[in-house]
């Protein structure tokens, strides 16, 4: 699969227009580590009066969320069910909507073929942006990648995070999301993800020492940063695509606090 030639997003945080009003929130990937606390957030902003979860199965009892968290469950997550049930989501939503995707392969990527990989990373989040365009009421989506992310890298090798195919692919995501999706386009960059599943707790604490001296957008940064970021982007209603690494994740935290 080639990558789709689309302009590349502006580096850094993008002008904005006014706050959002009351909103709904829509979020793939709600399950892993990021997800979890992404939907935490968003359940805790009153600014989101719904929050519609995107998964294969039930996420369980969430604390706090009473009536504003609807599951939509898609067993079958292909891309073209997924892109239907965000339409079919979004049908009865009387507001505009936000979209977000943390949706990714976690650990065991060196694990997967290239197809493999991409029939995760690219082709769901492709269908998901798609469904957000098509519902005709979501205007912004904030989507997860990953440093270093590049369309143009090779794709031999080892799938490992860190390595050319995983950036390739990250990359490939990015560009589907930005082709295929709504008008504006957040992408969010983290490096190593602290108290996440996928890394070792040792690792992220001497990374997080470490974190002076390596160059700003390589510094570990923690699950719950990374979801503040996201909600912070969404809620200054950007008006043009942006990619936010560490120090401009940082930077919408500090203006949202």
């Amino acid at each position: 699969m080639q990558a789709s030639k689309v302009r590349a997003p502006a580096y850094g945080i993008a002008p904005t227009q006014t706050t959002m009003p009351a909103t709904t929130a829509i979020i793939l990937g709600a399950s892993g580590s990021v997800g979890q606390a992404l939907l935490a957030e968003l359940l805790r902003c009153p600014q989101f009066t719904r929050v519609i979860v995107i998964a294969r199965r039930p996420l369980g009892t969430q604390a706090g969320a009473g009536a504003k968290l609807v599951e939509c469950v898609v067993p079958d997550m292909q891309p073209r069910a997924l892109q239907q049930a965000v339409v079919d989501a979004l049908t009865s939503v009387d507001t505009d909507a936000v979209g977000f995707s943390v949706l990714g392969v976690g650990a065991g990527t060196a694990k997967l073929s290239l197809a493999e990989h991409r029939a995760i990373d690219v082709d769901l989040n492709a269908a998901f942006a798609k469904g957000l365009k098509d519902s005709g009421r979501v205007r912004h989506l904030a989507f997860m990648s990953a440093v270093g992310a590049n369309a143009q890298t090779k794709t031999t090798g080892s799938g490992a995070a860190g390595m050319p195919r995983y950036a390739r692919v990250k990359g490939e995501a990015e560009q589907a999301v930005l082709s295929q999706g709504p008008a504006v386009v957040s992408i969010f960059r983290p490096s190593v993800i602290v108290g996440s599943a996928h890394t070792p707790g040792a690792l992220a604490a001497v990374l997080s020492l470490l974190a002076p001296l390596m160059p700003a957008k390589y510094r570990p940064i923690g699950t719950t940063e990374i979801a503040q970021a996201m909600v912070a982007a969404a809620r200054s209603a950007p008006d043009r695509h942006g990619v936010y690494s560490y120090t401009e994740m940082k930077a919408l935290i500090s203006q949202a606090a």
